[in-house]
C-alpha cells in the first residue's frame, strides 16, 4: 500500500507548511499528492505550486469538481500539467452535491452519474487527440449544433493544439454512494473513497467487481486499477485528544456539507452503523451548535476512519488498512503527523514510536522554509 498526502481544500487561508511536508516527504518514499477543491481555493494551481518542488511523486486532484469546468477545459489542464511534470499528473473528478453545483456554479445537477459517463468520454477523446473532437451527448454536444438556443452555427470541431505527453493520463473518481462506487470501477481507471473504514472492505471489494463485469472494451477490469483512501491523522500521546482534532471534520461533512434531505457524506457515514450518532450530530449542527456537534462524534467512527493516537498505535492501526482493498492511502493532517505515517509505512516492524517521530521531524527541519 503507498502513502499519499491529501493537502485538501483551503479554509481561510493558505495551510502552513504543506511544500516543504511534499518535499520531506519525497524523500520519504511518498508516492502522491492531491488536492481538492469546494468553493474557495482550486484544485490545479496548488498542485502546479507544490508540485514544481518535486521530482518523483504523482500530482493528483483530488478531486476536481466537474460542474467547474466544461470537459475540454479540464482536459487542457490535465495535458498541461501533465507535460510540466512529464507524466505525472492523475485526473481526480468528482460530482460534489447540489448545494455546490447549484448554488456556486449556477448549474443543473441532475443525473450526475449520466453527466459523469459523458464528462469521462469527452476528456478522453481530447487527451488521445486521434481527431478533432465531436460528442453528442445528453448534457454535451461538441461542436455546439447550430439550432441550439444561442448558437451561430460557425461552430468547429477542433483537437488540442498541444499534444499530450501521454495518450492516456488516469482519471480516477470520488465517489461514495454504492452506485457511484460501481461506476468508478466501470468507466475509470480508479476510485477515490470518501469515508473508506477497512471493517467495510468485504462490501467495498463487491462494488468494485460489480463494476468491473460491467466494464466493455479492450479495457482491463481490474489491471493497475487504483483505490484511494483518504483518512486524516493526527499524532499525539492522548488518543481523545487526537480525536478532538478530527471530530469538527467529521462533524462539518455529516452535518454542514449538505442538507437534511440530501447529504452523501453523512448517508456514506450512516452505512457505517453510526447513523443514529450522526443523526444528533446533524442536528446540533443544523441548529448552530457546531461545538456540541462535534463533541457527538463517537471515538469508534474516528478510530475507524481515521489514524489517531501515539505513533505507536497508530502504525498498528496502519496494518489494518494495508489487508484492504486500498491501493493508495492519502493521510491529511498537520505535515509532522503525516509525515510519521510515511516513515511507519517505510520502516517495517522494528522502528519504534519515538524513532518514527523523530524521523520526520529531522526532515522537515532540513526542508527550507516556505509559506505554503
Amino acid at each position: 500500500m503507498r502513502i499519499g498526502i491529501q493537502t485538501g481544500y483551503w479554509s481561510r487561508r493558505p495551510p502552513q507548511g504543506v511544500g516543504a511536508a511534499i518535499v520531506a516527504g519525497e524523500a520519504l518514499g511518498l508516492d502522491s499528492v492531491w488536492t481538492a477543491e469546494a468553493y474557495g481555493s482550486d484544485a490545479f494551481t496548488p498542485l502546479a505550486w507544490w508540485g514544481s518542488r518535486t521530482r518523483r511523486v504523482r500530482l493528483g486532484t483530488g478531486i476536481a469538481q466537474m460542474a467547474a469546468r466544461t470537459p475540454t477545459a479540464t482536459a487542457m489542464q490535465a495535458i498541461t500539467l501533465d507535460h510540466l511534470s512529464r507524466g505525472r499528473f492523475v485526473l481526480g473528478l468528482g460530482a460534489s452535491g447540489p448545494q455546490v453545483v447549484e448554488g456556486w456554479y449556477g448549474q443543473p445537477y441532475r443525473k450526475p452519474l449520466a453527466r459523469t459517463r459523458e464528462f469521462v468520454d469527452v476528456v478522453r477523446e481530447v487527451v488521445a487527440r486521434e481527431r478533432p473532437v465531436t460528442y453528442d451527448g445528453e448534457f454535451y454536444r461538441l461542436p455546439l449544433p447550430a439550432d441550439a438556443p444561442g448558437a451561430t452555427g460557425l461552430g468547429k470541431a477542433l483537437k488540442p493544439t498541444v499534444h499530450p505527453w501521454r495518450p492516456q493520463i488516469p482519471i480516477v473518481l470520488a465517489a461514495q454512494g454504492p452506485r457511484n462506487v460501481a461506476l468508478a470501477a466501470e468507466i475509470a481507471d480508479g476510485w477515490m473513497a470518501g469515508f473508506y473504514a477497512p471493517r467495510m472492505d468485504g462490501e467495498f471489494r463487491d462494488l468494485l467487481a460489480e463494476g468491473f463485469a460491467a466494464r466493455s472494451g479492450a479495457r482491463s477490469p481490474s489491471s493497475g486499477f487504483e483505490v484511494l483512501a483518504t483518512a486524516p491523522v493526527v499524532v499525539r500521546d492522548d488518543v481523545e485528544a487526537a480525536a478532538d482534532v478530527v471530530r469538527p471534520h467529521v462533524a462539518l461533512y455529516a452535518g454542514g456539507m449538505g442538507s437534511k434531505e440530501a447529504n452523501f457524506h453523512k448517508a456514506s457515514l450512516d452505512r457505517l452503523g453510526y447513523g443514529e450518532a450522526l443523526d444528533e450530530v446533524q442536528a446540533l449542527y443544523l441548529a448552530g451548535r457546531k461545538a456540541e456537534a462535534a463533541r457527538a462524534v463517537p471515538l469508534e467512527l474516528i478510530e475507524e476512519i481515521a489514524l489517531v493516537g501515539p505513533a505507536e498505535k497508530v502504525r498498528r492501526d496502519l496494518a489494518r488498512w494495508e489487508a484492504t482493498a486500498v491501493t493508495t492511502l492519502l493521510v491529511q493532517g498537520d505535515p509532522s503527523s503525516m509525515l510519521t505515517v510515511l516513515a511507519a509505512a517505510q520502516s517495517g516492524e522494528g522502528t519504534r514510536a519515538g524513532g518514527l517521530r523523530s524521523t520526520a521531524g529531522s526532515l522537515l527541519a532540513r526542508v527550507a522554509p516556505t509559506r505554503l
